[in-house]
């Protein structure tokens, strides 16, 4: 694949690799720079974990936000795919979620201990079963997109064809709507879990 005048490795984007080096270095990070990120910003400190705790949540108004901010996320990604810089996004994509999961996983365990991992797990459950998944599932289809439009000879033949368009858009549609579900579960369930949880707090 060329890309411009340089040349790009073809082969798969090792995304589970990239995340996980991402994953470690936001916990190096975290520890390193504990008193810029974590002591000086009060993240996930008392006050905030006491505010958590008592606050009401609108559920349909989180839900509009999650959304906006979900789909923003997969407009962003399909628009990017269509680019000469698809493949160094979805690869960026991947190490900056292992990179704030270790960050934020860190900071759960410096401030907790293993009840900030019981806090941190119980904070993405349970619609990480429908993001998980589906942010997967859309990277490789966003780097399976932009390796066949920019394949050496122009359009792959899997992008030739109004019918292998049109399957194209329906996948991103179901992982659109796997989106959808995990913003109610986030909106909806997600506070519930978080306010029993924070009892132990």
């Amino acid at each position: 694949m060329r890309i411009g005048m340089a040349k790009v490795r073809t082969g798969k984007i090792p995304y589970l690799a990239i995340f996980f080096a991402g994953f470690l270095a936001g916990i190096f990070l975290m520890n390193i720079g504990r008193k810029t990120l974590l002591e000086n910003t009060g993240l996930l400190d008392e006050y905030t974990l006491y505010q958590m705790k008592y606050m009401t949540v609108d559920g349909n108004a989180l839900f509009v936000f999650v959304l906006r901010e979900r789909l923003k996320t997969v407009g962003f990604l399909a628009v990017m795919a269509t680019t000469y810089l698809g493949l160094l996004v979805t690869g960026g994509m991947a190490l900056w979620y292992g990179v704030s999961a270790g960050m934020f996983l860190s900071a759960a365990v410096i401030r907790y201990g293993m009840k900030g991992v019981l806090f941190v797990v119980t904070g993405i459950f349970p619609q990480c079963l429908f993001y998980v998944p589906a942010m997967a599932a859309l990277l490789l289809w966003c780097e399976q997109l932009c390796r066949a439009l920019y394949s050496a000879g122009g359009a792959a033949p899997e992008m030739a064809g109004r019918r292998a368009i049109l399957r194209k858009l329906l996948f991103l549609l179901l992982l659109a709507g796997a989106v959808v579900l995990g913003c109610l579960l986030e909106s909806h369930v997600n506070p519930y879990l978080l306010s029993k949880l924070l009892k132990i707090f």
